[in-house]
């Protein structure tokens, strides 16, 4: 059973071998952060950039683009510039935790909803987006998401997710960025536009809430 960590003491996410350019070689002109897929070829190197208004962007090459999981999509932040060719040049870009969502009996030890607070969420695209800010000290914090199943109104469906959060036992001393998705990928043939998908989560401001979204049309890139 894989849980997706994050520690405290370092980085909120796992970061790309890609590093931001110094600030006295470069001048950064029309620079966008964005959570969108970046995809590599065969070779392993970072070739384009989906945002989740699903433009499709070549990344414009340079050193420190390669040595990743050939023909793979990867989840990210990216910090990038859009350019009149109309490809991207990419400062930095760091991995975003974005396991797709299992039932129940797949967390064999429970459910675990410790609490945390939202930054922002929002959909977009193909996933929900999310920033949380738990409280943490010098623990991991595991995190997935919840699949509680579907229930029917009339010919509209609600699919049920939720946060699946550990904190570990861990200290509440100070607030720490989480960045996550929740990829949309696996209820295409399930769920069309219209429907509603609801979010669970705990948070320490509101208990146990919802947060309401409209399933949007999954888009193939």
């Amino acid at each position: 059973m894989r849980f997706f960590h994050v520690t405290a003491v370092t980085a909120v996410m796992c970061t790309l071998l890609l590093q931001a350019c110094k600030k006295d070689e470069y001048v950064y002109p029309n620079v966008v952060t964005e959570f969108a897929d970046a995809r590599t070829d065969a070779s392993g190197t970072l070739t384009q950039l989906i945002t989740d208004k699903g433009k499709v962007m070549d990344i414009q090459y340079r050193e420190g683009l390669n040595g990743l999981k050939s023909d793979t999509i990867y989840r990210t932040v990216s910090v990038f510039s859009p350019l009149e060719s109309g490809e991207a040049f990419i400062y930095s870009t760091q991995l975003i935790l974005s396991p797709e969502p299992e039932p129940a009996d797949f967390f064999k030890t429970g459910i675990k909803t410790d609490p945390t607070d939202i930054r922002s969420i929002w959909q977009a695209g193909n996933y929900l987006n999310m920033i949380l800010t738990p409280l943490v000290k010098d623990q991991s914090h595991s995190f997935h998401f919840i699949e509680y199943g579907c229930e029917e109104k009339g010919k509209k469906k609600i699919l049920h997710l939720g946060l699946y959060h550990d904190h570990q036992n861990d200290e509440e001393a100070f607030t720490r960025e989480v960045y996550l998705s929740v990829p949309l990928w696996k209820y295409e043939e399930s769920f069309q536009q219209g429907d509603s998908i609801f979010f669970h989560i705990n948070t320490y401001e509101e208990g146990e809430t919802i947060r309401k979204f409209i399933f949007p049309t999954i888009k193939s890139y």
